[in-house]
C-alpha cells in the first residue's frame, strides 16, 4: 500500500504534504519536527552524501563540495549557465548544449541527480512519519511535484527524471502558482479572478487565474526562471565582501551569504538589524558587523522588486485584463515576506494581497490537494493549466511556425499542414522549437526527427500533417504524417541536452547501489545531532544556579569532574566520522549526567513549590 503526496521541490527549501481526513497537512521530519528541508546537498571527503540541514551547516566548512539552488540548473545546458559559474562555490562542468554537471569531489552530479537526493530525503521523511503514526505497510512511491509556471519542456522533463531517479512515480507536474490557487480555494471557492504572485528563492512567476464553481482556469502566466531571493542575497553579499577585510574564500563567502540571509529575515520584521558574519574556527566573535536599516535594504533591492512587476504587467495584458479587474491577489514564496514586495504588489493591483497561509507551505499544500484529486477522483475542483511558451517547427528560410501558442490551456493539441519545397523529396526533417521569436536561431531547439519514405512527387503535392500534443504534465509529443500514403513518425520530445533514457536508468541503479552508504551517512548525521543535543543540555546543566548547592549536599565527590571530562571528550569527537565512537561517547556523557539531571530537577520542583500548601497544588 502507498500514500500519494504533494511535493514542493523548491530552490531554497523543499516540503512534502498529504491530505488526511480531507485536510491538507505538511509532513514534518519526525526526528526534528521541521517541515522545511533546505534544498542543499553536500558530499564529504569519504564520499558520504548529506542532505538538508546538515548540508547547510557544511556550507561554512566545505562550500566547494556543497550545492544549493540546483533548481536553477534543471533542464539547462552548460552554455546556458556559463555566466553564472562565478556566483557559486561549487564547480559547474559541461560544454555547449550538453547537460550541465556539478562537480562535488571525485563525483559529478547532474541537476536531476541532486534533486533526486532531495526528493529521496522527502520520501524518507514522509515514510518515517507514516510509520510513526502506525501505518507500517505504507510507502511513498507516487507524487505530484510542482514547478515554476515558466519552466519550459526541458525543465519539466528534468523534474520528472529526478522523480524517477528517486524511486517516485510522478503522477502529475503542476505549476506552483496553480497549486497555490488550489490551496487558497479549499475553503473559500472564490468566484472571480486571482493573481498569484510567486517570488521564491530562485524563480519568479505570476499567474492570472479565473475561478468559478471550483474550476481553476489559468488565463495567463509569465515570469523569470532566473529571478528570486538568491538575487537579493547576491546584492547584499557583494556589499559586504569588499568590507570584510579577510581573504574571501568560498567558505567566507558562504558565511557572508548566511549572515545576509539572516539580516534579510530580520528586516522583514524590524526597522533595523545588525549584520554579523561568523566564521568556523574563528571563535564566537563575529569577524564583521554593521548596522543596516530597512530603508538601506529597500533602496538596494528596489530594482529586483521592480523586475518582478514587468512580468505581472505582461501577464495582465495576455489575459486582456487591467490590474483593477483582479479580484484577489495571493502571495507565495519566502521572498514575499519582505515589506517592500508586499507594498509593490499592493500598489500594482490596487488591493492588499492575501498572506493568510504560510507562503513557504502553500505550494506543497496545493500539490497535496491535486494528489488527492487524482487518487480519489474527487472532481469538486478542476484544474485547467496552460503552457508557458509557444511551440512550433522550423519552416523554409529559418522561420518558426507556431503550432501551439503560449498560454494555451493544457492538455492541448495543435495541427498544421505543410508540404515539400523541392521536387521528388522523399524525406522531411522536423525541427521542434519553443519560444516567442520569429526566427529559429532566437528560439530554443527541443528535438529533431525525420519522416522518411515519402514517394517522389512534385514539390507542393505531398500533404504533411504535423501534430503537437501536450499532456496534462506539460510534456510534448510530436507526430508527422503524410496523408496520401499514411506514413507516420512520432517522438516524445526529449531536449537534446537532457538526460537520455539510458542515463536515467543508470542513475536509478546507482541509487540502489549507494543505498547502504546513504543510510550509513544518515545514521552518522543523526548520531552527531544527538551528540550535539546532549552537549548543549549538559552545558546548560553546568550553568544551572542550583549547581553549587547541589555540589554541597547531593553530588558525590568527583562527580562534576567526571561530567566535565566526558563532556570535553564528546566535544572533541563531534567531528568524527566514526559513528560507533560518537554513539559510545554520547552514551558515556548521558550516563554520568543522569544523577545530576535528577538532582537539578528535584531542586527545581522544590523551589517552585516552596511556601505553598498541598491545597495550592493543582
Amino acid at each position: 500500500m502507498s500514500h500519494v503526496v504533494g511535493i514542493d521541490l523548491g530552490t531554497t527549501n523543499s516540503l512534502v504534504a498529504w491530505v488526511r481526513d480531507g485536510e491538507p497537512t505538511v509532513i514534518p521530519d519526525p526526528a526534528s519536527g521541521e517541515v522545511l528541508l533546505p534544498s542543499i546537498v553536500s558530499v564529504d571527503e569519504r564520499g558520504g552524501v548529506h542532505v538538508g540541514r546538515e548540508a547547510q551547516r557544511r556550507l561554512l566548512t566545505d562550500a566547494g563540495h556543497t550545492v544549493y539552488s540546483v533548481k536553477r540548473f534543471m533542464g539547462r545546458g552548460a552554455a546556458d549557465v556559463a555566466g553564472e559559474a562565478s556566483f557559486f562555490p561549487f564547480e559547474l562542468r559541461g560544454e555547449g548544449e550538453g547537460v550541465v554537471r556539478i562537480g562535488l569531489g571525485e563525483r559529478a552530479f547532474t541537476p536531476p541527480e541532486v534533486s533526486a537526493l532531495i526528493l529521496r530525503e522527502l520520501k524518507r521523511r514522509a515514510e518515517a512519519y507514516f510509520q510513526e503514526r502506525g501505518e507500517f505497510d505504507f510507502e511513498v512511491d507516487r507524487a505530484v511535484i510542482t514547478v515554476p509556471a515558466y519552466f519550459n519542456d526541458a525543465q519539466r522533463t528534468a523534474t520528472r527524471d529526478a522523480g524517477r531517479i528517486a524511486g517516485i512515480e510522478v503522477l502529475r507536474i503542476i505549476n506552483e502558482p496553480t497549486a497555490a490557487s488550489l490551496a487558497y480555494g479549499l475553503d473559500k471557492h472564490r468566484a472571480g479572478t486571482i493573481a498569484v504572485y510567486d517570488f521564491g528563492g530562485g524563480t519568479f512567476d505570476i499567474s492570472i487565474l479565473r475561478v468559478e464553481e471550483g474550476v481553476f482556469q489559468v488565463l495567463a502566466t509569465n515570469g523569470d526562471t532566473h529571478l528570486g531571493g538568491d538575487d537579493i542575497d547576491r546584492l547584499l553579499v557583494e556589499q559586504v565582501v569588499g568590507a570584510v577585510g579577510i581573504e574571501t574564500t568560498p567558505e567566507v563567502v558562504q558565511a557572508i551569504r548566511l549572515a545576509v540571509i539572516q539580516a534579510k529575515l530580520d528586516l522583514s520584521a524590524e526597522e533595523e538589524t545588525e549584520l554579523r558574519v561568523y566564521l568556523a574556527g574563528r571563535g564566537t566573535a563575529p569577524v564583521y558587523r554593521r548596522r543596516i536599516t530597512r530603508g538601506e535594504f529597500e533602496s538596494l533591492i528596489a530594482p529586483v522588486v521592480e523586475r518582478t512587476l514587468v512580468p505581472c504587467r505582461a501577464a495582465l495584458a495576455d489575459a486582456s485584463l487591467a490590474a483593477g479587474q483582479v479580484d484577489e491577489v495571493v502571495m507565495v514564496g519566502g521572498s514575499t515576506r519582505i515589506p517592500l514586495v508586499r507594498r509593490a504588489v499592493h500598489e500594482l493591483f490596487g488591493r492588499p494581497p492575501h498572506v493568510e497561509l504560510n507562503p513557504d507551505e502553500v505550494v506543497a499544500i496545493g500539490a497535496a490537494v491535486q494528489a488527492n484529486i487524482l487518487v480519489t477522483g474527487n472532481r469538486d475542483m478542476l484544474l485547467l493549466d496552460v503552457t508557458p511558451l509557444s511551440l512550433g517547427i522550423e519552416t523554409m528560410g529559418g522561420a518558426m511556425e507556431k503550432i501551439i501558442l503560449r498560454n494555451s490551456t493544457i492538455p492541448a493539441t495543435g495541427t498544421e499542414m505543410f508540404t515539400t519545397f523541392v521536387d521528388n523529396q522523399t524525406a522531411v526533417d522536423i525541427h521542434v522549437l519553443q519560444g516567442e521569436r520569429e526566427l529559429v536561431g532566437d528560439n530554443r531547439s527541443l528535438a529533431r526527427f525525420r519522416l522518411r519514405g515519402i514517394p517522389p512527387m512534385p514539390a507542393g503535392l505531398p500533404r504533411l500533417q504535423v501534430r503537437f500534443q501536450i499532456d496534462a504534465n506539460g510534456i510534448l509529443g510530436v507526430s508527422a504524417r503524410e496523408l496520401r500514403t499514411g506514413l507516420e513518425q512520432s517522438i516524445e520530445v526529449k531536449p537534446s541536452y537532457g538526460l537520455s533514457e539510458e542515463e536515467v536508468e543508470r542513475m536509478l541503479l546507482e541509487s540502489f547501489e549507494h543505498a547502504e552508504a546513504d543510510v550509513e551517512a544518515r545514521l552518522l548525521i543523526e548520531a552527531r545531532n544527538e551528540a550535539e543535543s546532549v552537549v548543549r543540555a549538559t552545558e546548560k546543566s553546568l550553568r544551572n544556579p542550583d549547581l553549587e548547592a547541589a555540589k554541597r549536599s547531593d553530588l558525590a565527590p568527583g562527580e562534576i569532574e567526571a561530567i566535565e571530562s566526558a563532556l570535553a571528550d564528546l566535544r572533541d569527537g563531534l567531528a568524527s566520522a566514526d559513528r560507533a565512537t560518537l554513539e559510545r561517547k554520547t552514551q558515556v556523557l548521558n550516563d554520568v549526567t543522569r544523577h545530576l539531571a535528577e538532582v537539578l530537577m528535584n531542586r527545581g520542583v522544590q523551589s517552585a513549590l516552596s511556601g505553598r500548601s498541598i491545597d495550592h497544588v493543582e
